[in-house]
């Protein structure tokens, strides 16, 4: 098979025909699966009914987007994902895969998706679904990626979006709740980041993206991780304080929340191994906040 260089010209090297593990590893697993379980999250969260194979089908087409919006990104990306050891063995920068196919199936996904979700559910939910995988194209890949050290911090709404996605899904009521659950993501996610390019920095300086230890230095990058720590603390058990999930959820969650304070505490005195810890405990704690949302209204109905 004839490879082509990130100009498109033709090579004559013999690359790997792809597999269908390179066209998934296109649609972003991880972050995909993130987007789906919040997003059930949410759908579960919302008052009303959806009927359960209408609920499954919201779901796939809300992974699905999720998935459009990996691969438009791994298209625009492969020039530098080719120079970062974190991600030069992608399918795009290793020759597995041609970039017309990538954005191919972005775009494609990305109709079908909005097109499945508005059928299954209604064009509210479709909307946020389109709106997410726009940002997350134009405004975070394309415009803010390599231009500013705030790219995570505008781009991370789109990230934020999927449990509100799943909420309208099942409720076209508008309420704070769905903005609580896009604030705990959105302010979630710069300190997630961060953690990551503490320990990746040279990465993304070989590849001249301005992440903020890049740029404003690492000092200043852990101060920002502790504050934006910090946050969380008020911002995720607030259900709890606006008496939208009850104490099993405030306690738990502001345990965890504190848990989070103390790793971004030691990244900021600077030890060497606290950001990947912080990283890998982020994700942890995105997920644990989010399942004992659901626990904590089962409770309530039981008790």
């Amino acid at each position: 098979m004839l490879s082509y260089d990130k100009n498109n010209s033709l090579k004559g090297s013999i690359v790997n025909v792809a597999s269908a593990e390179d066209y998934i590893e296109l649609l972003k697993p991880r972050v995909m699966s993130l987007a789906i379980f919040t997003a059930i999250i949410g759908l579960l969260l919302a008052p009303g009914y959806i009927h359960p194979m209408l609920a499954i089908f919201s779901i796939i087409a809300i992974g699905a987007g999720a998935g459009a919006a990996g691969a438009i990104n791994m298209w625009y990306d492969h020039d530098i994902d080719s120079v970062m050891d974190r991600t030069k063995l992608r399918p795009l920068p290793s020759g597995r895969v041609l970039p017309q196919e990538a954005l191919s199936l972005g775009v494609i996904l990305t109709f079908f998706s909005v097109l499945f979700l508005a059928i299954a559910s209604n064009y509210i939910a479709a909307f946020f679904l389109l709106l997410s995988i726009l940002f997350y194209v134009f405004v975070y890949t394309i415009w803010l990626k390599r231009k500013t050290p705030q790219n995570i911090v505008i781009g991370g709404a789109a990230g934020a979006l999927p449990p509100v996605i799943g909420w309208f899904a099942v409720s076209t009521d508008f309420s704070i709740f769905p903005i609580i659950l896009f604030s705990i993501i959105f302010l979630w996610t710069p300190p997630h980041f961060w953690a990551l390019s503490l320990y990746r920095s040279g990465d993304y300086e070989k590849a001249s993206v301005p992440m903020l230890p890049v740029i404003k230095g690492k000092k200043f990058t852990r101060l920002n991780i502790l504050l934006y720590s910090f946050s969380l603390v008020f911002i995720t058990p607030s259900l709890w304080y606006l008496n939208l999930l009850g104490v099993f959820y405030g306690i738990s969650s502001l345990v965890l929340s504190l848990i989070f304070v103390y790793y971004a505490y030691k990244v900021y005195l600077n030890e060497e191994s606290s950001a990947p810890r912080l990283f890998k405990y982020s994700i942890l704690y995105l997920f644990l906040v989010f399942l004992l949302m659901p626990i904590d209204q089962l409770i309530e109905m039981v008790f």
